[in-house]
């Protein structure tokens, strides 16, 4: 009878430890990652004695709290609206290090960027992954994020070009692009409508200047508005006799001949005055001004005779009264391909295209479109492939838990990729407060991988693992744990009037 005492109390030890364990369950209610215990009882070695049916009778000795094992169980996710704010869905654990380099794991993932750039812990540890273009894992800093600028190598303009427009009428369009160090132009294009019906020239500058060179120089669209023809027709300057642009000189009469080159040549009748010479190529052409904005020396000429300027030419030299003027043409002609325009000497160094050459697309895939329909002159789109340099602006976390940074010019890239770690025998893990725990030998070592990988969880963005204790759960244990504590107790107060009673029958 007196080993009952023994046993009760066994029994009162061991419902104080499992309510011990109850009360931290609901005390940890609202933790982020906390994972609820559960206490397992076992009975004590039973005590043998001889005689019974079988030989051998057995009376236990107790009960003891065998173990409180932690339950892994996934917690309900709650949203926030910090990007940095991860929870795992599913197994697995989030790595972080302490300053000492001391590895734990934990499930609670309110992260955020510390003053140095690196992303960490509420602990201020630094949350573990793969670096970019690292492959072994270590911390995640964003300190020196930065997007570096990309030069423009090709561009592209989505417009309609009025076929309405008289000869000579002018439509423009303009576009940022960017140079090697990330430096802003303004690249420029007036297209200038010919005499030839559909035809249209075109001049590029980048920030007001001229191109180096430009392989085509006009547009040619046919009877339905759409681009039929890319043509080049370039002055060429006999000896320094002359100087100016014929990016949109025409080549088309008006007997519709399309003249293919060939040389203007020009007479001069007197000091005021030059004609068409009868042996030039360009039977309709006429001088239609000289002298403009008094500038004695100065040209204009309309190559088919249909009105307007085509052409103007700047003379040098002096000249005599009959004397004449020779200025070759060429012209070619092809179907729609890409043009080539090039510019060098940008400041400091800088450059832009590929070797100075920037790609005008008309043919690719992703080619803006160019039309010569009957309705206004109007810019649908521009585009171009360059871009200045950015700063990061924002973060996002991806599921398999790439971070990519958003940069103020518009790009994106990544930052590194979180790794999370999992266990043979996660119960077998050491519980280190602060949400942390640490690997044993029952554990095992961790298996690290990316999530959704090896079978781990994956991450999701804005959202927090909560506790995964179920208060009604914790609540009917908690009956249970009191009823057993106060059967517990009657067992002693029983006992004891029972040995008060023994003591009686001496009396």
């Amino acid at each position: 009878m007196g080993s009952a005492l023994w046993i009760a109390i066994s029994g009162l030890n061991a419902s104080s430890k499992q309510m011990d364990v109850i009360g931290n369950n609901i005390a940890n209610a609202n933790t982020m990652g906390f994972k609820a215990g559960k206490a397992y009882f076992a009975n004590v070695l039973s005590q043998s004695l001889s005689g019974g049916a079988s030989g051998v009778m057995q009376i236990g000795q107790g009960v003891t709290v065998a173990d409180v094992a932690t339950q892994f169980s996934q917690g309900s996710l709650e949203s926030t609206t910090s990007a940095l704010d991860l929870a795992i869905d599913g197994g697995g654990f989030f790595i972080v290090r302490d300053d000492e380099g001391s590895q734990y794991y934990t499930r609670a993932g309110a992260f955020h960027i510390d003053g140095d750039g690196f992303l960490v812990d509420v602990n201020d540890y630094r949350v573990q992954g793969y670096p970019p273009a690292a492959p072994t894992l270590g911390d995640i800093n964003t300190r020196n994020a930065q997007s570096a600028p990309v030069a423009s190598t090709s561009f592209s303009v989505g417009l309609n070009l009025d076929a309405r427009t008289a000869a000579g009428g002018t439509f423009y369009s303009s576009q940022t692009v960017f140079d090697t160090l990330g430096a802003a132009h303004t690249l420029a294009v007036t297209y200038t409508k010919t005499g030839g019906d559909g035809r249209w020239g075109m001049d590029v500058t980048l920030d007001g200047r001229a191109a180096d060179s430009q392989n085509f120089t006009g547009l040619a669209f046919d009877g339905t508005g759409n681009l039929d023809k890319v043509y080049s027709s370039t002055m060429l300057d006999p000896a320094g006799s002359i100087a100016g642009t014929a990016s949109a000189a025409l080549v088309a009469g008006r007997d519709g001949q399309i003249y293919r080159g060939g040389n203007l040549v020009l007479q001069r009748d007197n000091v005021n005055s030059w004609s068409v010479h009868s042996s030039s190529d360009y039977a309709h052409a006429l001088v239609t001004g000289y002298g403009i904005n008094n500038v004695d020396d100065r040209l204009l000429i309309d190559l088919d005779g249909a009105g307007g300027a085509d052409i103007s030419v700047t003379l040098g030299g002096s000249w005599a009264d009959g004397e004449l003027l020779t200025i070759p043409f060429t012209y070619t002609e092809a179907d729609p391909a890409d043009i080539n325009v090039a510019f060098s000497g940008l400041a400091n160094g800088a450059a832009i295209g590929n070797g100075g050459n920037l790609l005008w697309d008309l043919t690719s895939a992703n080619a803006e479109t160019i039309t010569g329909y009957a309705s206004s002159s109007t810019v649908k789109a521009l585009t171009n492939d360059g871009y200045p340099s950015g700063v990061l602006r924002s973060l996002a976390v991806e599921k398999d838990g790439t971070i990519t940074g958003f940069f103020t010019n518009g790009q994106t890239a990544s930052l590194g990729q979180i790794a999370l770690g999992d266990f043979p025998n996660p119960w077998g893990l050491k519980k280190m407060g602060s949400n942390l725990f640490s690997s044993t030998l029952t554990s095992g070592q961790a298996i690290i991988n990316t999530p959704g990988a090896g079978g781990l969880g994956e991450v999701t963005s804005n959202a927090l693992e909560m506790a995964n204790t179920d208060l009604g759960t914790e609540f009917i244990t908690m009956i249970t744990a009191q009823r057993a504590y106060q059967a517990n107790a009657k067992v002693i107060t029983t006992t004891d009037a029972m040995m008060a009673e023994l003591m009686n029958i001496k009396r």
